[in-house]
């Protein structure tokens, strides 16, 4: 039960209706073309034993005509003979029409199933090709549906490829920006090109600044203390900014 149950899964999954269909419709016509070569067949004994009726039914006349010859001549013993013919013709000729009648019968009925079975077919068919076109017109309509779901099964693999790209792009980034990182900070050399030690530490020595600027911002705004220096004024030589500080607003420069 369960192999064959299994089977009949793995076979409805295969199966697609519309080759099945074709298929019965194939097998359809295959009939058809039977039954019209039977009712060819009954039709050609029928006009055999015609054609053997109209032969025995000549032979007979024939046999009539040479009795009334011999007794026209006084030969009634041929004339006898001659008639003794006949009547065995005769006799062949009546068992030639029961034969006939009855493929004449055979024949109709072969035909009226003929044109039954064709009227079969044709309606088949119609039925078949509009079966066909709506499975066709759902099944498209199922992939779209599914395509915009997603649920597909060459959409999903779309999607897990998207991830795996979006995911190898973020670890890239992320490994570029730690070694950048590294790089300013002196933790790794940069064999592309001269260490310098001086840019290094004055790179160092600038960054914390900033951040010590940041704070003094910050407590400018609370109102903790004055706003802070920008960073050209911090390196500005002393005579300077003691110059700077004399001068009134207003005054010449």
């Amino acid at each position: 039960m369960i192999f064959k149950s299994k089977a009949n899964k793995a076979l409805d999954k295969m199966e697609d209706p519309r080759e099945t269909l074709d298929y019965s419709y194939q097998r359809q016509l295959e009939l058809l073309q039977k039954v019209r070569r039977g009712v060819a067949d009954v039709a050609t004994s029928r006009k055999r034993v015609e054609l053997q009726i109209n032969q025995a039914e000549a032979e007979a006349a024939k046999r009539e005509q040479q009795a009334k010859a011999a007794l026209s001549s006084g030969r009634e013993d041929l004339a006898r003979e001659a008639l003794a013919r006949r009547g065995t013709i005769q006799t062949q000729v009546a068992d030639l029409r029961i034969q006939y009648n009855n493929l004449q019968g055979e024949e109709e009925k072969l035909t009226l199933a003929s044109q039954r079975l064709q009227a079969k077919v044709d309606s088949f068919r119609t039925r078949k090709e509009t079966i066909k076109a709506t499975y066709t017109a759902a099944e498209a309509q199922t992939r779209i549906n599914e395509a915009f779901s997603g649920i597909s099964e060459e959409m999903g693999d779309v999607g897990l490829a998207i991830q795996r790209a979006e995911d190898k792009t973020a670890q890239m980034q992320a490994r570029a920006g730690a070694i950048d990182e590294l790089l300013a900070s002196g933790a790794l050399d940069d064999f592309t090109g001269q260490r310098d030690d001086i840019q290094a530490e004055l790179d160092r020595m600038g960054g914390g600044s900033d951040v010590e600027l940041e704070i003094a911002r910050m407590k400018a705004e609370l109102g903790q203390a004055p706003a802070p220096k920008s960073a050209i004024e911090q390196g500005q030589p002393a005579g300077q900014q003691h110059t700077q500080q004399i001068r009134q607003p207003g005054e010449a420069q």
